[in-house]
């Protein structure tokens, strides 16, 4: 690996050298960093609902048209709803918050609420299971999802396929989700954008107890996502296939990702609903 200096700095905190292989240097910095995320999504639930079979659609087609503004009205912020490429029978979306309390309020508003009363019933026949849930935060201030400035399109709106969202998820033994945060920063996310992915957020696990139990996540353990944006599945292989070709990929970066995860990474090829303001 060429040698890269001038690492980000991440919290206030560290910065890293890496020379050679993924050997680091560690030191203390203190110069601020800025937060550019949007801070309405400084709390992010990452659910994953497994469905009954050929439900998808109807669950789209009734997620879009009544759920999106009602609950960003309560404050939340409907981000992004896909199909998952991979399982015809799973429903991907993205929901943030500003902090742990206003998301306690803003789901007790909507799920007692009229829109959730009168469409719950048809939203839950849809569902085998909808408790795959990631409690998040950004990796570091300005990691999180940023304003995108895209309108979201009208209720009704033809579903034109956009574009594609790789979610990867790696697990992380207890507390080493910042130093997997400064790797990711230093020398994954350098390599990612030089073959032409766009990283949109790094986000690592929110530890806070979960504020609406109503509502179960997934606890008791330690990720590491990040999401990326690609024009097209075809942009995404293409990709793929430059970081197989790449000798430091497969033998340093991999290799060290893999010493720090304690399972197989798990990757989600997503694509946008209609009314999905992502990518």
């Amino acid at each position: 690996m060429t040698k890269q200096d001038n690492c980000p700095v991440l919290q206030n905190r560290t910065i890293v050298l890496f020379r050679g292989k993924v050997a680091m240097t560690v030191f203390t910095m203190s110069e601020p960093l800025t937060a550019t995320d949007d801070p309405t999504n400084a709390i992010v639930e990452l659910r994953r609902y497994r469905l009954r079979p050929n439900t998808r659609e109807t669950l789209i087609d009734l997620f879009d048209r009544e759920f999106i503004e009602p609950q960003e009205a309560q404050g939340m912020s409907v981000m992004g709803q896909f199909r998952d490429l991979d399982d015809p029978d799973s429903f991907v979306w993205l929901r943030g918050f500003r902090d742990m309390p206003s998301r306690a309020a803003a789901l007790n508003s909507f799920y007692t609420g009229p829109v959730w009363a009168a469409h719950r019933e048809q939203a839950n026949g849809t569902m085998i299971n909808s408790d795959n849930v990631l409690l998040l935060r950004p990796a570091s201030p300005d990691t999180g999802f940023a304003r995108s400035g895209v309108t979201r399109a009208a209720s009704g709106a033809a579903d034109v396929r956009r574009g594609l969202v790789v979610a990867t998820i790696c697990y992380l033994a207890p507390r080493t989700d910042d130093a997997f945060a400064v790797f990711f920063e230093a020398v994954v996310r350098p390599y990612l954008e030089q073959t032409s992915a766009t990283v949109l957020a790094a986000l690592v696990t929110e530890q806070s107890p979960n504020t609406f139990p109503r509502l179960p996540v997934r606890e008791g353990e330690t990720v590491f996502v990040w999401f990326s944006a690609f024009p097209s599945l075809a942009a995404y292989e293409t990709h793929l296939a430059e970081l197989a070709h790449s000798e430091t990929w497969i033998t340093e970066v991999v290799s060290e990702m893999e010493r720090r995860t304690w399972r197989q990474n798990e990757v989600l090829r997503l694509t946008p609903t209609a009314r999905s303001l992502l990518p």
